[in-house]
């Protein structure tokens, strides 16, 4: 899945260079030339990343509505560039990051690329692949149990397991991560158990090697669908 950008300028210098940049960060970029435009467009469309040109006449305006009609979570984070009153722009708008114009390319790669880290970690954060591999989870009097990975994200997974079930009992999980050789193993608490033999679990405590190796290989999941 490849993240999606908009840029919102009529300054075709600059944005053929935000263009390079996006593109090599692997992100879809559309451009607007008119800010009014542009607000439709974000009111229909997923925009991971927006980046205005506070030089374009009618930003303001852009900045007020998005604030009261675009539900802040649907396109993040806005970046600007370069304005007269900078400052005061990215107040308004809320935005998380800002560069000048005319474009440095160092810092607009470092700000982008910035930008970009911070979209993959929210959707990696709560993003779940689904996954069919065995998973073996150990109780607090070591006590072995096997059962079904269902789900798998960084902040736990879901598991099917067969009757008889104790949820006090799992204290431990382990697993193989499908198409390497590399396997998961950390402490878990129960968040949740239904009737049907499903079970919601939390990580606890991971080895943060481990924890970089999961983050990884889900970014891998994410943009292979």
């Amino acid at each position: 899945m490849t993240l999606s950008s908009m840029v919102v300028s009529r300054d075709w210098q600059e944005v053929s260079v935000l263009e390079c940049i996006l593109g090599g960060l692997h992100m879809d970029v559309a451009v607007e030339s008119e800010p009014q435009r542009a607000l439709s467009r974000l009111a229909n469309s997923k925009i991971d990343a927006l980046i205005v040109d506070c030089d374009l006449n009618g930003t303001g305006q852009l900045f007020r509505e998005l604030q009261r009609e675009i539900p802040r979570a649907n396109t993040v984070p806005l970046v600007i560039m370069g304005a007269t009153q900078g400052k005061r722009d990215m107040e308004e708008s809320g935005a998380m990051f800002a560069f000048d114009k005319p474009i440095s390319v160092e810092q607009a790669v470092r700000t982008l690329s910035a930008a970009r880290n911070m979209i993959l970690d929210g959707r990696l954060r709560y993003h779940r692949a689904g996954v069919e591999v065995p998973v073996t989870l150990s109780g607090r009097r070591r006590k072995r149990m096997s059962a079904q990975l269902i789900n798998l994200s960084q902040g736990g997974l879901q598991i099917r397991v067969k009757d008889g079930f104790d949820p006090s009992e799992a204290s431990l999980v382990s697993f193989s991560l499908p198409g390497t050789n590399n396997s998961v193993k950390a402490e878990v608490e129960v968040a949740w158990v239904d009737e049907r033999g499903n079970v919601g679990i939390r990580f606890v405590q991971m080895a943060p090697q481990m924890k970089h190796t999961l983050r990884l290989w889900l970014a891998q999941q994410y943009f292979a669908n």
